[in-house]
């Protein structure tokens, strides 16, 4: 090789090194204005945030203003006062009147006690034959007496299915978490 070409040679590898790192420079200083600019977007984005948020204090105080105007000019309200709380459910009903003729029957809800001094309830017949429905069935029968019960709830109340089931030619079913038998 002569000298001329290496010096040639020499000469682009030094042209395309100065290139690659101007390059690299270009390349961190994009990196280092783009960082910037996200920086300031995301100022921005706070600083409407905190106007927003500020917007809404001014509103809201001038409303309660205007409020507070409106209150002293057409409503009069002021806030209750210590003595005007009530302690109990006796105080709150001492409040209250007496009822008037023409006022509708009050709502009575009904339920059930255990006792001696409760009254015989009329005997329940059942919907589908139309005859009294047997103690024993409601009373949690035995099993194995040949007939159908449904129990809907936990314990000892069922319904009588007997008559149908016996249509049916079933002599014992069980629903509700016991086996079939």
């Amino acid at each position: 090789m002569t000298p001329h070409r290496r010096i040639r040679r020499i000469g682009w590898l030094a042209a395309l090194g100065t290139c690659i790192a101007l390059y690299a420079l270009l390349h961190v200083k994009v990196n280092a204005v783009h960082a910037e600019v996200v920086r300031a977007e995301r100022q921005i984005v706070r600083l409407e945030e905190q106007n927003m948020l500020l917007e809404t204090e001014f509103l809201t105080r001038s409303s309660q203003v205007q409020l507070a105007a409106w209150n002293r000019v057409d409503f009069g309200f002021e806030a209750p006062k210590a003595e005007q709380f009530i302690e109990s459910p006796m105080q709150l009903a001492s409040f209250g009147s007496p009822r008037t003729a023409d006022a509708p029957a009050p709502i009575r809800l009904a339920g059930m006690t255990t006792g001696e001094d409760i009254a015989e309830f009329p005997k329940l017949v059942s919907p589908l034959t139309g005859k009294p429905v047997d103690e024993r069935v409601l009373a949690g029968g035995e099993p194995g007496e040949g007939h159908l019960a449904v129990a809907l709830a936990p314990g000892p109340l069922r319904v009588p299915l007997s008559a149908p089931a016996q249509a049916a030619g079933f002599t014992r079913v069980a629903i509700a978490g016991n086996a079939a038998r």
